[in-house]
């Protein structure tokens, strides 16, 4: 068996569709119950980056066929020591090498750009969940990657919410925000929110569990905001937002997302939910969550299930999700492998 890695980028269109196929195929192997693998979102990738991202590609093939790819981000405002992967094979050519492969070949471009760190996820299953392969986590450790954070996938069931409970929710965290007002948008951030939602997305690595993963927080302004809209419009993310308003001083200081990604009207990723540490206690986070499902599923009402991830020891958050009906389906891992 002979495999050949060659680079590639956005202009070589027939690498670019043999990478999706090879992801789509994975996805539908690996994570059956998630959407399809979206062909807009990854064409967006390279038209359309993300801010501060300079992100490698490279495909590998066995024996001339399209076996595996790599994508490897880079950030370019912070964490510039640091680097993420995504490495995937064809679920019918794997344990022939070409993940070994792909892996040597993505640690030489990162030493060449003066990486010192890379984080990767993995998927296996949980006591009693459903079923998932371990090998993405044999194969990290064997490359001398060590677990550096777990994370938990859990999944709400809209067609089983508990309606009297998350509205004796919702009537307790209102009692607790007095001063507070809630208020909610779709896609782009009005212009007045938008330092506010910059200074709480750029604390999410300052207040989230990050176990051992050694990254810090990123300097998110009202520029990188709008990149990254712009990025997520690309990609076809229907997002619905609520914020929630410090009535005595005009600020807003919590914000919950929820997003539809453009292959599959049935499913939405629950995303970042964070509190001002100044005005936490006040049930703000629980109060956001639900106003902002409401807010979804009013004008998203194909949504039938709702992911989101959770580090396992962020109690406070899962504690949170869990009393709105999510419950957990598999478990992700961070591996982080020193260069």
């Amino acid at each position: 068996m002979s495999i050949s890695i060659a680079s590639f980028d956005g202009a070589d269109l027939a690498a670019v569709d043999e990478a999706y196929r090879i992801g789509a195929a994975a996805n539908d192997a690996d994570l059956p119950d998630f959407p399809p693998f979206c062909r807009r979102r990854f064409d967006a990738f390279f038209h359309t980056p993300m801010p501060g991202t300079a992100t490698l590609w490279a495909l590998a093939r066995l024996d001339g066929v399209p076996a595996g790819y790599l994508q490897l981000d880079l950030p370019q405002l912070d964490n510039t020591d640091n680097a993420t992967v995504e490495l995937v094979v064809h679920p019918e050519l794997r344990r022939r090498g070409v993940g070994r492969a792909l892996h040597e070949y993505g640690v030489r471009l990162l030493r060449e750009h003066g990486r010192k760190r890379v984080v990767a996820m993995t998927v296996s299953a949980l006591p009693d969940g459903a079923a998932r392969s371990g090998a993405g986590d044999a194969f990290a450790a064997a490359t001398g990657a060590q677990a550096a954070l777990a994370e938990v996938r859990r999944r709400l069931e809209v067609g089983a919410i508990d309606r009297t409970a998350l509205r004796a929710a919702l009537a307790e965290a209102h009692a607790l925000a007095e001063g507070y007002r809630s208020v909610c948008w779709q896609g782009a951030t009005p212009q007045e929110y938008v330092a506010d939602v910059a200074y709480l997305d750029g604390r999410l690595l300052m207040d989230a569990p990050m176990g051992d993963v050694q990254w810090e927080p990123e300097q998110v302004d009202a520029e990188r905001v709008r990149g990254t809209e712009r990025a997520l419009d690309a990609r076809g993310r229907r997002r619905y937002h609520l914020g929630v308003r410090h009535e005595e001083s005009g600020r807003l200081v919590a914000w919950t997302l929820l997003d539809v990604g453009a292959s599959a009207d049935w499913h939405a990723f629950q995303q970042i939910t964070i509190v001002d540490p100044a005005h936490r206690g006040r049930r703000l986070g629980l109060l956001a969550k639900i106003e902002n499902l409401h807010h979804l599923l009013t004008h998203e009402q194909a949504v039938r299930v709702i992911d989101t991830f959770n580090a396992a020891s962020n109690s406070y958050m899962v504690a949170i999700n869990e009393r709105l009906g999510f419950r957990p389906v598999d478990s992700w891992n961070n591996w982080q492998l020193t260069l």
